[in-house]
């Protein structure tokens, strides 16, 4: 069924490669429900939809696409699904906002099943896919310093260091410098170890109490929250949503694609400029986001922790069935989780260390080119000043046709750049974002 042969890996590779991979991206089911729960979003129903998404997302892969490639709720799509909601003071609760993302998930659904989204990813110049990636690494980065105490807000200049005495912020910096160290010398799952061996220091120092049990059945506090496409629709369109949609559709096509080509580049899987079952792959992340927008989560993306297993010898879906499997299991552990969740320094160290991988891609940037440097330093620089991925995003895709246009090399932006920076002019000017 994955071929392993035709692949030259085996069952035990495959296996190991899917533990390893699970090991480096759980911190999701720590960190989701955290960050949504800012919204107004019961942890627990969080919880359970993260791990019910990333279990979708992750199985489609495997069985049908039989990539390495992993599926969850995307760090920095979930801080701007709570943002969308903070914003709006009160006249958009998260229930409407999850109307917003299952619509967008749709539209992945309708998008997958044709050539336009494999056409519209190929439009997209080199640099600017860059410039998303290290965008989103560094607004990742940010909000792991803010979560930490390390940086808080200043009146003057926006941030400034915090107390680098307070136990807080001792027990995030120690969990930081473990893991950096861990990852350094290239142990395997060195974001959850160092999560783990934060939470012992945390119970020591009496900053975390253990729960009364450690595993629970697992549960839906407000049970399926959306399921009617006619509904959400209305939703939207009543409070204005379309801006909200149009912002979770753009930032999940190029970071999911992105992160697939990048992985499976790694693996050896790429065909050339192609990627052989690339409808099928791009389809799990699609499906995945609308089935937890309809329990409760942000939506979905591919997962750059991936390459961890890749780096073992991952090569087909035994690896990512290995890794759904791991988050069912997972979710009969709430309690365990729910009790970690509320001491930000064992999850801030992973949204830090995370950044950091993902801003790596900064060296692929054409630097010498100003026309193709500017813009993507655009997208790279407003993410985390704005706290907005969009925002970022429409920035630079902006910026990059009107400097081409100037250099007189109009003719070498693909005409669906121009359409998506009108799309973009209009949203910054006359939608919410």
């Amino acid at each position: 069924m994955f071929h392993l042969k035709e692949n030259k890996t085996t069952a035990k590779t495959e296996v190991l490669a899917g533990m390893t991979t699970f090991l480096t991206m759980a911190y999701i089911v720590f960190v989701n429900p955290l960050i949504l729960a800012e919204a107004g979003v019961p942890f627990d129903q969080v919880f359970l939809a993260t791990i019910i998404a990333a279990a979708v997302g992750t199985l489609w892969m495997a069985l049908f696409a039989n990539y390495p490639i992993a599926i969850a709720p995307g760090m920095g799509l979930n801080a701007y699904f709570t943002s969308v909601v903070l914003a709006s003071d009160g006249q958009l609760d998260y229930m409407t906002a999850f109307s917003a993302v299952f619509i967008a998930g749709i539209l992945f659904i309708i998008l997958s099943l044709t050539p336009f989204r494999e056409k519209l990813i190929k439009s997209i110049p080199n640099n600017l896919k860059h410039g998303i990636t290290a965008g989103i690494g560094l607004f990742i980065a940010f909000i792991g310093l803010k979560l930490s105490g390390i940086v808080v807000a200043h009146e003057t200049n926006l941030v400034q260091l915090g107390d680098l005495t307070s136990p807080p912020v001792l027990l995030a910096l120690f969990g930081l410098i473990v893991t950096v160290i861990l990852m350094t010398l290239n142990i395997y799952g060195s974001i959850f170890i160092g999560m783990f061996l934060t939470g012992i220091l945390a119970v020591f120092t009496k900053q975390l109490a253990f729960p009364k049990g450690f595993w629970a059945v697992p549960s839906l506090p407000e049970g399926i929250l959306v399921w009617n496409p006619i509904n959400a629709m209305s939703d939207v369109i009543s409070h204005g949503l379309y801006g909200v949609v149009f912002a979770f559709l753009i930032v999940t096509l190029f970071d999911t694609t992105g992160t697939m080509i990048g992985v499976a580049k790694q693996a050896g899987l790429m065909r050339g400029n192609t990627l052989p079952r690339a409808r099928h792959a791009l389809l799990a992340d699609s499906v995945a986001t609308s089935v937890g927008a309809m329990f409760g989560t942000s939506p979905t993306s591919a997962y750059i922790e991936s390459s961890s297993g890749v780096a073992v010898g991952g090569r087909t879906g035994l690896t990512t069935l290995t890794v759904a499997i791991l988050f069912m299991v997972a979710a009969f552990f709430g309690p365990f989780v729910f009790a970690l969740s509320g001491v930000s320094a064992i999850t801030a160290p992973a949204l830090i260390i995370v950044g950091s991988l993902m801003i790596s891609v900064v060296k692929e940037i054409d630097w010498d080119s100003f026309d193709e440097a500017f813009p993507a330093f655009l997208i790279i620089l407003t993410m985390p000043l704005t706290s907005s991925i969009a925002t970022g995003i429409a920035l630079g895709f902006i910026t990059y046709p009107i400097l081409k246009v100037v250099k007189g090399q109009w003719r070498k932006v693909p005409l669906l750049l121009y359409i998506f920076a009108i799309l973009f002019t209009y949203q910054l000017l006359f939608l919410p974002h």
